[in-house]
């Protein structure tokens, strides 16, 4: 989820990387990240500049969409959003609605957008606003309520805002994966709690990501602020960097260049997604019985996706029909092989490989999307200073 779960994500990475894969944040994000792991979302701070490339998109979208019918939808959305052609062929010939995909860069990207042209809207929904920036997007007026039908079959759980201006639709787990046939030839024990990553034994097996330029490496750190605490997390990282910890600047280098199981590392610990077993599976060339790499539940951070129809948007009836549409079962079953993410609907049913191979946390860490949108820059800044010093 999103997932960005997109973010948080992975999702898109393992599709262009043509092996894996999860979640959308902080500061600027390398060229290279965004061609390979378009989970990894890099969110410009607030009042950042536009990208005259992707504003140009959406001025052109906008155009067209002013010129054609009266029975066309625009979807904003960020980079990693993926959506199997029949499955959106279907939605149209069932309602004669017209759907246009506009990309706008990462999540972050995508947002700031939203944001800096609500006053004249481009689209009329975005996709992809997740946990981590739930509450700007809320705290701008970006969005208008719509209580969806479909969200009867949506758990409870996923609706972070009571007034349904923002509806869940995907989301994915951030996770330590680890390497099964390393910790098994050397007989070690998979650390339980993240407590445990600064014991000795585990010193130099650990790869994380910066959470100024990674979406699951912010993932990771807001998991250590809800373990430890406001008072304790600064301690747990400084403990870390003791213990030999390596930080990358974004997932692809964490997972293909560091970690053991997937890459030509020598690390067995790798922040990665909830996802990511199911996916080493799928893409496997022949398929293997057993998944080469696990998840450690005790580490893992809910990531929820968000849609949301925009404030001024003059098709406000097709966006409503796009929603419910986006939280039924045809598209909800079809995102967990496409953006490697999980379903919110209780009534989509997940592929084999998802039921074999994914990990779904019981007792997940999560914080409040408020408090999250109003320390995330202090959290990302202190975890600088103490880490990369």
């Amino acid at each position: 989820m999103s997932h960005r779960i997109r973010h948080r994500t992975l999702h898109l990475a393992v599709l262009l990387a043509a092996a894996l894969l999860l979640g959308a944040c902080g500061g600027g994000q390398d060229s290279s990240e965004q061609a390979t792991d378009p989970g990894d979302e890099a969110a410009p701070e607030d009042g950042a500049a536009e990208d005259t490339t992707d504003e140009q998109a959406a001025e052109d979208t906008t155009d067209d969409r002013a010129a054609g019918g009266d029975r066309e939808v625009t979807l904003l959305t960020h980079e990693s959003f993926d959506v199997s052609e029949d499955v959106l062929a279907a939605f149209t010939a069932d309602t004669g609605i017209e759907v246009s995909v506009v990309p706008l860069g990462d999540a972050g990207t995508a947002l700031n957008q939203a944001i800096l042209t609500q006053d004249a809207p481009q689209g009329d929904l975005l996709f992809g606003v997740d946990t981590t920036f739930l509450s700007r997007a809320l705290d701008a007026e970006l969005f208008a309520p719509y209580e969806s039908p479909a969200l009867e079959e949506v758990d409870e759980r996923f609706r972070l805002d009571p007034e349904l201006r923002a509806l869940p639709v995907t989301y994915g787990d951030v996770c330590l994966n680890f390497d099964v046939g390393w910790f098994e030839e050397r007989g070690l024990a998979l650390p339980d709690d993240l407590a445990e990553l600064t014991d000795p034994a585990y010193a130099g097996l650990l790869t994380v990501q910066n959470p100024a330029t990674s979406s699951p490496g912010l993932s990771f750190l807001l998991a250590t602020i809800e373990r430890f605490g406001e008072n304790g997390y600064l301690d747990f990282w400084a403990d870390l960097v003791a213990n030999d910890v390596v930080v990358t600047d974004g997932w692809s280098e964490a997972y293909y260049d560091e970690f053991s199981a997937t890459g030509t590392g020598d690390r067995p610990l790798v922040v990665s997604y909830a996802s990511s077993p199911p996916a080493e599976v799928y893409f496997a060339d022949p398929t293997p019985e057993e998944a080469p790499t696990g998840v450690i539940e005790a580490s893992c951070f809910r990531q929820v996706e968000f849609v949301g129809i925009l404030e001024g948007t003059e098709r406000r009836a097709e966006a409503e029909a796009l929603v419910d549409f986006l939280l039924s079962p045809t598209f909800q079953e079809d995102v967990p092989l496409t953006m490697f993410v999980f379903p919110v609907n209780d009534n989509a049913e997940l592929p084999e490989v998802f039921v074999e191979h994914a990990v779904v946390p019981e007792d997940p860490l999560e914080l409040d999307p408020e408090v999250i949108g109003a320390e995330r820059e202090a959290w990302i800044e202190a975890w600088t200073a103490t880490v990369l010093r």
